[in-house]
Parts: C-alpha cells; sequence; structure tokens
C-alpha cells in the first residue's frame, strides 16, 4: 500500500501540534528503522468484528455523547447506512505501531476525538457503523517503511469489518466516510472493493476527507467512480483539505500533489479534487459565511459537545486547497503552517449532516423510479 508524502507530512503536523493536550496515556516518541517485519511481531490481538465490543457504533448503537444542541434529530429506520473509519487518534509507545482495539483508554479517546464530532454527522440520514480497528499509530510516521506496514495492518482490519457491515446491512446502500487515515483507507476500499463492481451500484457517496485525491486519480486509479460535482449526484466521491487562507498554499500544493506526480507525471491532473462542503457544488467553489448552517466550536475532549453555530465559516476551493475564515467565537486552534485538518469536519457539521440526507433521498428518489420504469405493474 502506497502511504502519499501529503498524508505522511499532516499527520506529522497534527502529532506534533493537536489543538488539545493528548490523554495521559498518549506518548510520543521516535520510532525505530524498521518494517514489516515488526509490525507483525508487535501487532495487537486480531479484532472480532462478530462481537460487539470491536464497533465503535453497530447498527447506529454505541454512541457515547448527545448530537451538539441545534442539532436535527438522528433517523430511526434509515434506509441507508453509512460505514464510518475514524482517523489517526493513537500515540502509542516505541514499539506499538497500531492502535489495540482492546485500549480503554485509546478506545475514549477516538470516542470523544472522531466518533462523537465526525461519525454522528450521518446519523440524520444513516444507520452509522464506526469499527474499531488496528489503526496505524503517530509513532510511525517518521517512517515510511514502517508507516506503511502499519497502514497495511489496518486496512486489513478495516476490509474486514467492511465485511460484516455488508451481512449485516443486507441489500440496503449505504455511504463510505472517513477522515485523514481513516479516509485513506476508505479511498483504498473504494479502489479494491467497489470501483467497476456490482458494490458501485449501492454506493450513495464516499467522503473521503482530509487526505489527497487528485483530480487525475479518477480515470487512472479509480476507473469508473468519478467525482461528486454537485450536491445530490450519488455513486461519487467528496473531498476537501481545510486551510487558513494565509498558509503557504504553494508549499501546501506542492506537498498533496507530489504522490500523484511521482506515479503519473507532472500534468493537469495532479490539481487536488477540493468539493467545497457550503456549497458540495464544483460550480461555486466560494461561499460566505452566511451560507455555513452550522459548525460544533471547540476542542474535543470530554463532556458535552457545544451548541451548533451558524454562519461562522467562509469557504473556498483555490487551486485544490480548501481555504477557511472561520469566526473567532468558534475557538478553533489551527495546526502549524495554517493547517485546519483538525477541524474538517466540525467546521461544515450541519452542512455535511444535511447534504448526507440530500444524497440518501436522491439515491432513493432515483432507484424506485428506475424500478417502476422497469416494471410499472410492480410485479
Amino acid at each position: 500500500m502506497m502511504v502519499t508524502n501529503a498524508c505522511v507530512w499532516r499527520c506529522l503536523a497534527v502529532a506534533a501540534g493537536l489543538a488539545v493536550a493528548p490523554p495521559v496515556w498518549a506518548q510520543t516518541v521516535a520510532a525505530p528503522v524498521s518494517g514489516a517485519a515488526d509490525v507483525a511481531a508487535h501487532a495487537p490481538p486480531v479484532p472480532d468484528y462478530q462481537a460487539r465490543a470491536s464497533w465503535a457504533v453497530f447498527a447506529g448503537s454505541g454512541f457515547s455523547r448527545d448530537l451538539p444542541g441545534g442539532a436535527t434529530p438522528a433517523a430511526r429506520h434509515a434506509k441507508v447506512a453509512v460505514f464510518f473509519v475514524h482517523p489517526t487518534t493513537f500515540r502509542g509507545a516505541s514499539d506499538q505501531f497500531n492502535q489495540d482495539v482492546g485500549n480503554a483508554a485509546a478506545n475514549a479517546w477516538v470516542d470523544d476525538s472522531s466518533i462523537a464530532r465526525q461519525a454522528s454527522v450521518f446519523s440524520a440520514c444513516c444507520t452509522v457503523y464506526a469499527p474499531r480497528y488496528r489503526a496505524a499509530s503517530y509513532s510511525v510516521f517518521a517512517n515510511p517503511a514502517l508507516q506503511a506496514a502499519a497502514f497495511d495492518l489496518a486496512y486489513s482490519d478495516v476490509e474486514r469489518a467492511f465485511d460484516v457491515f455488508l451481512k449485516s446491512i443486507g441489500n440496503r446502500p449505504f455511504i463510505l466516510a472517513g477522515h485523514s487515515q481513516g479516509a485513506f483507507h476508505v479511498a483504498t476500499l473504494l479502489e479494491r472493493r467497489i470501483d467497476g463492481t456490482a458494490l458501485q451500484k449501492r454506493l450513495v457517496a464516499a467522503y473521503a476527507v482530509g487526505i489527497n485525491l487528485s483530480e487525475g486519480d479518477f480515470g487512472k486509479r479509480f476507473h469508473a467512480l468519478k467525482p461528486c460535482l454537485a450536491p445530490a449526484q450519488t455513486g461519487c466521491v467528496v473531498q476537501w483539505n481545510s486551510y487558513l487562507p494565509d498558509t503557504d498554499q504553494a508549499k501546501m500544493r506542492g506537498f498533496a500533489q507530489s504522490t500523484y506526480v511521482k506515479r503519473y507525471g507532472d500534468d493537469p491532473g495532479k490539481t487536488i479534487l477540493c468539493i467545497n462542503p457550503l456549497t458540495f457544488d464544483a460550480s461555486h467553489p466560494a461561499a460566505p459565511a452566511a451560507a455555513a448552517q452550522g459548525a460544533i466550536p471547540g476542542a474535543p475532549g470530554s463532556g458535552p459537545l457545544r451548541a451548533l453555530q451558524k454562519g461562522a465559516v467562509a469557504a473556498q476551493c483555490a487551486g485544490g486547497l480548501l481555504l477557511v475564515t472561520p469566526d473567532k467565537s468558534l475557538d478553533l486552534v489551527p495546526l502549524p503552517g495554517g493547517v485546519m485538518h483538525y477541524h474538517d469536519y466540525g467546521l461544515f457539521w450541519v452542512d455535511i449532516r444535511a447534504n448526507a440526507v440530500l444524497r440518501a433521498a436522491a439515491f432513493g428518489k432515483h432507484h424506485t423510479t428506475r424500478g417502476a420504469t422497469r416494471n410499472p405493474t410492480g410485479e
């Protein structure tokens, strides 16, 4: 599995400057020079996805926090399911290359930092499933060989969990979603299991947020899947990466595009896919703060989520970067260099929620209409 240089850099940035202090169990230490053999030798126990304990959320059950104030209620009988993969959250010791799904403290941080603030977005449209998995630790990012092996191990869990998810939901349509490392695994799942297969016909959309898929990946890496260019488009892929306007944009674009250029060459397809989550419309790449439907203020942590705040962020896609201008009242701390990676979901919580509902409805309407056209008698 190839791990993008841009992903490496962004994950290192997060490891170096989280907006909140890490939990007491977390340590940041240098990783030894090693690779697949060390990852295999130190691998935590393999998760059993038939066991409820291997899921943060299973069939909508397991959210440990209430929705933020002002949120629409969760759906009770959703026709669509979502498979959500959480980002990197674990800072292990030097020989802890992958997170142990039996680590209660680590799981609690996953729930506080990702499940409550990211996976919860999809509860209005869908029955949510979110596996615990042996995610690569922050400790591997200094060593490319070690990182690749740790990501391979993590992905093996994600794919096995996805198979259990498919059995659980039957023939229902589904959304794939993730952030950062989780989105990387979603993209791999799209490439290996969805693109051009029968499962693609059931894909409502994929929200692969916080990685660096290039526009040219569609047609080269993905042969049948397309980017989501319109708000109600289905069977497609959404992506954005958030930065403050004063970031070094040329430097960030260079990092983001480097993997594509190395693999395919320096052609126009290197531009990173950016879909503005305030519009979800490629023909409207910019939107003022007045368009923002609701962000979650503050940094992750225990306790109730703060109430949603409308009109608190402007955003525009510029050369593949999503440049965001959040209101100071949101109390959000950027990572070094003006990177807002940590807030890719929270800044647009209500906007993503509403869009997922829209796409789920559009998928249902389209397939109902097609069924009626093929078989008007209903027999």
